[in-house]
């Protein structure tokens, strides 16, 4: 029935190409050309055959479709385009060249929406290979291979930039949707090109210029100083292609490192980066655009090690940088996800270091962070869905690289038991991309970890990266505060309510007088230690719930502790004048209890179980009410 002309697919049995089909007498040239699987495509799945020669002989039927992908079709009764159904959120094939990690995680994604995503890629057991709806095994920078797959496709995507453009470019020619377009894949992929590219478009970045020979690798170090950064135009990524000249004894080394002038190099003035950033930008087929927050991403040995969400950065800084993020991106043409990498220099400038036209590394921490992963987002822009809302859905999440520390059977029993001890933590996601060999510095997997602050999530991840240290405390979320221990006969009733609740705290003496550093490094470092509300107490002046209130963008709530003198009544009137700007909450004179609740029902905005407590405190205290006027009706006042 079959020739040997029949290809094999590692994720799926077997492939055999239609034309391929010997005629016998039970099935017609007519409905020989009837059989199709997917648009303009030759291929369809063996194993459905059987069923597939059934339909065959069965009495004609008005578009009769396969469950197995195959369909069979006449057509004389083909509806329109526009009048067809669509089942499901599409059903279009997306294409991807490519089908490591980030094929892998685009097809988890489109797996959530059931849309089929076909992957190119030469390995046969690549990380997508399990995941995908089919896979064609060859080289995705190979013309003729390139293009075959395309017709199997209705969309043609990237999970790395490294492909053949000049197909791509015929291949939009020929009416193949390309997204990003050949055009961007293009300036991308020439990291040379790419910065004259947003040179010209007025993208802030460091200074940069072409060197063909060691004179003109000398010239650049006169002009631009060192140390220098030697870079490849193409082929660089993951630390491949960069080197770095400490002074012009070193340009030979650095250059023979990258390959040699065959290799085509250029230089870059030394950026003096206090951080690196990044943010990653979703755009529609309609130029809408979605941001992510601005993330901080932190490097070994040139490698994404680790990734901060979001940057901790002044709001000034966010935005610039993703005003910088908005402008590049625009300039680029074509629908999907881009990542910017930037840098923050000591001045407070943002300079763009490169562009990426597909998910990125700095975005696996979506998966469980936001409420649109990078790679759903992808599959929505490159199909035309409407983008989803890219914020995020913790406060804080932070993203660990599982980088080969071994080569072969070593290195995977490290990786093992790295990621037992981060399944043993509330809050971490172990992602593992199946690769079949392990070598050292290869990206092997990552884990996510999501809390309520920056500070949670980095003791948690210490945890799980020293297998000595202990499992962190409880974080505290309230931190009761007091000028004196005079005054914590009135402030630890704040602390019952807590206990009650089962909310963790911290009680600390801190004095806006007598130890206003204390007070300062107190207050200032409060929301990252994943503190959220303050209650402080003060008598007197009481000039601590102002100062505090002052030093973090936390909720304050002040009780004014009844002195020596005046009853507290002096207390009460310093904190209720507070200055336009610095707000203080406040609770009547000695009330901390009050405090405490005001607390918990701040808390209860982000936290449904606390605020469903809450309301049984309410409804006890309301029982509790009526039970004694009950009492009071049966029994007099005397009772």
């Amino acid at each position: 029935m079959l020739s040997s002309s029949s290809m094999t697919s590692p994720s799926r049995p077997n492939y055999v190409l239609v034309s391929d089909i010997i005629r016998t007498p039970s099935l017609s040239s007519q409905r020989i050309k009837a059989l199709s699987w997917f648009v303009d495509s030759n291929i369809i799945p063996s194993y459905s055959f059987p069923s597939l020669l059934k339909m065959a002989k069965q009495p004609q039927r008005k578009n009769h479709t396969l469950h197995c992908s195959a369909s069979f079709h006449s057509t004389e009764t083909l509806p329109r385009k526009d009048e067809i159904a669509v089942h499901g959120v599409s059903e279009k094939i997306v294409g991807v060249l490519g089908g490591g990690q980030l094929g892998r995680m685009l097809c988890q994604a489109a797996s959530k929406l059931s849309i089929k995503i076909a992957i190119l890629d030469p390995l046969v057991n690549c990380p997508a290979s399990s995941l995908a709806y089919y896979h064609m095994v060859g080289d995705f920078d190979d013309s003729n291979t390139v293009q075959e797959f395309a017709k199997r496709c209705e969309v043609l995507t990237v999970e790395i930039e490294h492909v053949d453009v000049a197909t791509l470019e015929i291949l939009e020619e020929q009416g193949i949707d390309c997204q990003p377009r050949a055009s961007t894949i293009r300036i991308i992929q020439d990291k040379y090109l790419q910065k004259v590219h947003f040179s010209q478009h007025g993208i802030p970045l460091p200074e940069f210029m072409q060197i063909e020979d060691l004179e003109g690798a000398k010239k650049a170090g006169d002009i631009f100083g060192y140390p220098l950064m030697i870079k490849s135009k193409r082929f660089a990524y993951d630390g491949r292609g960069n080197a770095v000249a400490k002074s012009v004894e070193e340009l030979s080394s650095a250059i023979f490192a990258l390959g040699g002038f065959e290799r085509g190099l250029y230089v870059e003035k030394w950026a003096p980066f206090v951080k690196e950033l990044s943010v990653v930008i979703a755009r529609g087929r309609d130029n809408f655009m979605a941001c992510y927050p601005v993330v901080e991403t932190i490097h070994k040995e040139n490698i994404c090690h680790i990734v901060k969400a979001p940057a901790s950065v002044s709001w000034e800084i966010k935005k610039l940088a993703t005003d910088v993020a908005f402008k590049a991106v625009s300039s680029l043409e074509g629908a999907g996800i881009f990542a910017v990498e930037l840098f923050l220099t000591e001045d407070g400038q943002i300079l763009l270091n490169e562009v990426a036209p597909r998910p990125h590394n700095s975005g696996h921490h979506t998966i469980e962070s936001c409420k649109t992963s990078q790679y759903e987002q992808h599959l929505r822009a490159v199909l035309g869905l409407p983008l989803g809302d890219p914020s995020m859905i913790t406060p804080a999440a932070i993203m660990y690289n599982i980088l080969g520390e071994d080569e072969g059977e070593p290195g995977f029993y490290l990786a093992h038991q790295l990621m037992q001890r981060a399944l043993s933590i509330s809050g971490a996601f172990v992602h593992w991309y199946n690769k079949s060999e392990m070598r050292k510095q290869r990206k092997m997997g990552h884990i996510t970890i999501v809390g309520r602050s920056m500070s949670v999530v980095e003791n948690l991840l210490s945890f799980t990266l020293d297998e000595a240290s202990e499992k962190p405390a409880v974080e505290r979320r309230v931190g009761i505060i007091m000028g004196s221990d005079s005054d914590f006969p009135v402030m630890r009733d704040a602390a019952k309510v807590l206990d009650t609740f089962g909310v963790p705290y911290e009680i600390k003496i801190v004095s806006a007088h007598r130890t206003p550093a204390w007070m300062f490094s107190y207050a200032s470092s409060a929301q990252e230690r994943g503190i959220q509300v303050i209650i402080a107490g003060a008598g007197g002046a009481a000039h601590l719930p102002g100062m505090v209130a002052s030093l973090t963008p936390l909720p304050v709530i002040g009780v004014p502790v009844r002195a020596s003198t005046l009853d507290g009544l002096d207390s009460l009137l310093s904190i209720v004048q507070m200055p336009r700007g610095v707000p203080v909450a406040t609770v009547a004179i000695n009330n901390a209890t009050n405090a405490g609740l005001l607390a918990l029902r701040m808390l209860g905005v982000a936290d449904t179980d606390l605020l469903s407590r809450m309301s049984q405190f309410q409804e006890d205290t309301k029982k509790s009410v009526l039970s004694k006027a009950e009492n009071l009706e049966k029994g007099g006042w005397d009772v």
